[in-house]
């Protein structure tokens, strides 16, 4: 195996295959100690792993009592959603790539869509006002999230 996070990705996918509701409950620091590693760990690739781009709900509560609910979401409408609003006029490129880079890396972009997006918010960040650009990204996510 690769490294550590792989493995606990791998883990929590073992977990979550072949469950009906297609979500798995675990506790952080249960998980850790089974894993034999630190719950900071489990954090990493539950927030770096399971993200919506990638096909997943994170819910998390924190305390003794609390716990990681991962689930899996077969809706592609809910990937797309969630891309819209995280799109704000405040944006980095960088982010929006990431944002691009994570939706065609989950197969819900083509590498030619991706390409289209990013030449299009090149010229946009010439010729737009910051709000124009957030209405433009949220209009050409909104248009994919048909096709998919």
């Amino acid at each position: 195996m690769g490294n550590l996070a792989d493995y606990i990705e791998k883990f929590i996918l073992l977990r979550l295959s072949g469950r009906e509701d297609n979500s798995v409950v675990v506790n952080r620091n249960d998980l850790a100690q089974e894993l034999d590693c630190a719950p900071s760990q489990i954090s990493y690739v539950v927030n770096t792993r399971f993200t919506v781009t990638r096909g997943f709900v994170v819910e998390s509560r924190r305390g003794s009592g609390g716990f990681i609910r991962i689930a899996r979401t077969p809706m592609h409408h809910a990937v797309f959603e969630t891309a819209v609003n995280r799109i704000v006029a405040e944006q980095t490129d960088t982010e929006v790539d990431t944002l691009v880079e994570e939706l065609r890396g989950s197969g819900l972009m083509t590498q030619r869509e991706a390409a289209m997006v990013m030449q299009f918010l090149q010229l946009m960040q010439e010729r737009m006002e910051p709000e124009e650009r957030v209405q433009s990204l949220r209009a050409i996510f909104s248009t994919l999230s048909n096709f998919s």
